[in-house]
């Protein structure tokens, strides 16, 4: 098993590779969007207050909602929160409570469940070390809902692989001032320190999208 997943880490990290280095052979300054846009932070699309359903479990808005904080707003009618492994047996009594109706498992860990309102709410479990500190450290957005921090969400989205993932990390890279970059580089050397260099290019793409032509 531990064989497995070693040879799957080190897939997506030869394919990520691949893709960053056609990426800079490709890109140019200023080739993307406008830069006034990609400056865009807003919350046009509501999404459903779980403090009104979890009161006892921390938790986080990850995935493409929580983009929006960094990075111009897509929609996107899933909503993904990512909670600690420990906390498992607390959030779905509290789901059931509520309400809410488990639809099944995600293949990542954790499972899809259909909100109250119709919605679909994606609960994904870690036993990560590093969970509980991303819970804690959460930005708290104009909403009042708990967001994950950049580095945190760069972290998440680093280690999955997926190439719409290392995307959405250039450009929230591209939009992030200078100690934005250093916190991201802080998280990054410490609990993905071979990734170091693939950070460094995707933070390239994303300022020679965000330069002014």
């Amino acid at each position: 098993m531990l064989t497995r997943h070693k040879d799957k880490s080190e897939d997506i990290s030869r394919l990520r590779r691949q893709y960053l280095a056609l990426a800079l052979r490709k890109a140019k300054p200023g080739t993307g969007s406008h830069h006034h846009f990609l400056r865009k932070r807003t919350l046009t699309y509501s999404v459903t207050d779980l403090r009104q359903i979890l009161h006892k479990t921390a938790f986080i808005i990850v995935g493409g909602v929580a983009t929006r904080l960094y990075m111009p707003e897509r929609m996107t009618s899933d909503l993904d929160i990512l909670i600690a492994a420990e906390d498992i047996l607390t959030l779905e009594e509290e789901l059931k409570t509520a309400g809410c109706q488990k639809q099944g498992d995600l293949f990542i860990g954790g499972s899809t469940w259909l909100l109250p309102d119709k919605s679909l709410l994606d609960v994904i479990v870690s036993d990560e070390h590093w969970i509980k500190e991303a819970i804690r450290h959460s930005r708290t957005a104009a909403d009042d809902l708990p967001y994950i921090d950049l580095p945190y969400l760069v972290l998440m989205k680093l280690h999955s692989g997926p190439v719409q993932d290392l995307a959405d990390i250039s450009r929230m890279l591209g939009c992030a001032d200078e100690a934005g970059l250093r916190d991201v580089r802080m998280i990054i050397a410490e609990y993905l320190p071979d990734d170091r260099e693939d950070l460094e290019s995707l933070i390239l793409l994303g300022k020679l999208e965000t330069k002014a032509g």
